[in-house]
């Protein structure tokens, strides 16, 4: 009798133990889901808030459509934009100006920030050559770029120390043409606007500015220009606080339509 009980004992306690494992199991199995819902989170907002691209002058009305292009990709992201010389937004970033991107007209401006360690490694994404710009209709009857050599003509160049003006050095040792400027612009765009406003007969520009001048000016090409391609590179900075988006905005302008955008604005391949 005595161990027919303890027998039954043994099962109640057998049962007891067993649900209460039962329980256990289930409470882990149950808050399995809640550790994977933060990290899903986490991956929808990595290309989410704020970044500053700097840029060269000559990037303006492409880049701002590309930045639009992008934001609509991107919901929750702002692009802000800083137009200017190549050398001088190279100089701004190796002095720790906040700053996300960089694209700059030149390897040369470029080498800047990579040599001292404020940029990550860089690629190419275009190139652009030079021409000729004139008042519309051209009213001051320049023929050529021999005419930057007369004395008499007012014209325009970039200074030498940015892109566009380091590639007007090339083209007139090319052309073994020894220029007369009145006025060394400090962007492309500022001398551009010289050409724009008349105050010039003539100035050495991107083909991309004289396209995006629209009919305020004229273009003309001349065969020097293909001695002096300038390719231009972009690339992440280094103390980016948003590297993430940074990165993503690099690789929309690599991508197909980032390249339709650069192409229509008249930038070639590199």
């Amino acid at each position: 009798m005595k161990t027919t009980l303890l027998r039954e004992a043994d099962k109640l306690i057998f049962v007891a133990l067993a649900a209460a494992l039962g329980l256990l199991f289930s409470a882990c199995g149950g808050a399995e889901p809640q550790t994977t819902a933060p990290s899903s989170s986490s991956e929808d907002s990595s290309t989410g808030g704020a970044i500053t691209v700097l840029a060269a002058a000559s990037l303006t009305e492409a880049f701002n459509q590309i930045g639009k292009d992008f934001e609509a990709k991107n919901p929750g992201s702002k692009v802000t934009f800083s137009f200017g010389s190549s050398a001088t937004l190279a100089t701004q970033i190796v002095q720790g100006a906040p700053a996300d991107v960089f694209a700059a007209a030149s390897p040369a401006t470029m080498k800047t920030t990579t040599a001292a360690g404020a940029a990550n490694t860089p690629k190419d994404f275009v190139s652009n050559t030079l021409e000729i710009a004139i008042p519309k209709g051209n009213p001051h009857k320049i023929a050529g770029l021999q005419d930057f050599g007369e004395e008499s003509r007012r014209i325009a160049l970039c200074a030498p120390q940015v892109p566009c003006g380091a590639a007007a050095v090339k083209v007139f040792t090319a052309a073994k043409i020894t220029p007369k400027p009145d006025t060394f612009e400090q962007d492309v765009k500022a001398t551009l606007q010289k050409v724009a406003a008349d105050e010039v007969d003539a100035a050495l520009v991107y083909k991309t500015d004289v396209i995006s001048a629209g009919d305020t000016v004229d273009g003309m090409e001349f065969p020097e220009a293909q001695d002096a391609i300038n390719t231009y590179p972009i690339t992440t900075v280094q103390d980016s606080k948003n590297p993430a988006l940074a990165q993503a905005f690099v690789d929309y302008v690599l991508s197909s339509d980032g390249q339709a955008v650069l192409a229509k604005a008249g930038f070639a391949q590199p």
